[in-house]
């Protein structure tokens, strides 16, 4: 089965159930694992936002999507010549990658007959079941059993290990300029790693937010997590959200590599969060995927 992901995510989904050598193409974004993008042909592209501030980005979307315009562009030609069986896709997030809708579009214009799967989750147990989704898609459900088997047991670890102990109040910062709190399955993760969830969205999108509404709850640790970056970018966000919690713990975590992208390393995550909330009961994160601000 020939395979395309436009999403970074389930580029990391095809690779974790053992399907690398049949993806056929990617999107610009798609960094992991490192030879995804240099192997694969790049059917997707967008804006390079290196360099801009996280205002500038945000006025450029905003600024986008009420014209109408799409924030990726399809390499249409390119993607008909990959003859694909399977395009992985979502339709969960506008600013994340090309709606569903649009994929279809392109290739009823080109004639292409793949199918194309949306995968759209809006909390951690959703995104398990993507897994199962992909792997019964393309003909391997063993894999798919096996791969969240695997990661449920990590998960079960955690949990015992921060059972009973108590539980600290965490804000979660997806963006800092506007501040958005964290919301779909962001929020399960810090649950999931034995703290609680403050002034969060659940299963909701994030939205834009106030400081004064995320300093309310009075966390005690503020998780830093922009969407889009990974531990150095997010260590020079933190930055900005010092003043606001003056007396919490600020923490910068890898937000692609382990929190935004609903992928396999979302367990990396939740194993790291509990290494900051309860470090006498879980390892200390390794070096590279969080730092502690103040």
């Amino acid at each position: 089965m020939r395979l395309v992901s436009l999403l970074p995510s389930a580029t990391e989904i095809v690779y974790a159930l053992g399907l690398g050598d049949d993806l056929v193409g990617v999107t610009f974004e798609c960094d992991e694992p490192p030879s995804a993008r240099s192997s694969k042909t790049v059917v997707v592209g967008g804006r390079d936002t290196t360099g801009m501030t996280p205002a500038e980005i945000d006025a450029y979307v905003h600024t986008q999507m009420a014209a109408g315009r799409d924030l990726y562009t399809l390499h249409a030609d390119a993607l008909a010549d990959l003859a694909p069986d399977l395009i992985l896709t979502q339709d969960l997030c506008r600013v994340c990658a090309l709606p569903s809708g649009h994929v279809g579009d392109a290739l009823a214009h080109l004639g292409c007959q793949a199918e194309v799967l949306s995968l759209d989750p809006y909390c951690l147990a959703d995104v398990l079941a993507t897994f199962i989704e992909v792997s019964v898609a393309t003909g391997v459900p063993e894999k798919g059993r096996e791969l969240v088997a695997g990661l449920e047991s990590r998960l079960a670890a955690v949990a015992a290990a921060v059972a009973g102990r108590p539980r600290p109040r965490v804000a979660i910062v997806e963006w800092v300029d506007p501040p958005f709190t964290g919301g779909h399955w962001v929020p399960d993760l810090v649950t999931a790693a034995g703290g609680e969830a403050v002034a969060a969205r659940p299963g909701k999108r994030s939205v834009q937010v106030s400081w004064a509404e995320l300093a309310a709850p009075r966390p005690e640790i503020v998780l830093v997590t922009p969407c889009g970056y990974h531990l150095d970018g997010a260590v020079r966000q933190a930055e900005a959200v010092l003043p606001h919690f003056p007396d919490a713990q600020v923490w910068a975590i890898d937000g692609d590599g382990l929190v935004v992208r609903p992928g396999p390393r979302l367990v990396d995550g939740v194993e790291a969060i509990a290494g900051i909330l309860h470090p006498s009961v879980v390892p200390v994160p390794r070096p590279g995927m969080v730092t502690r601000v103040r």
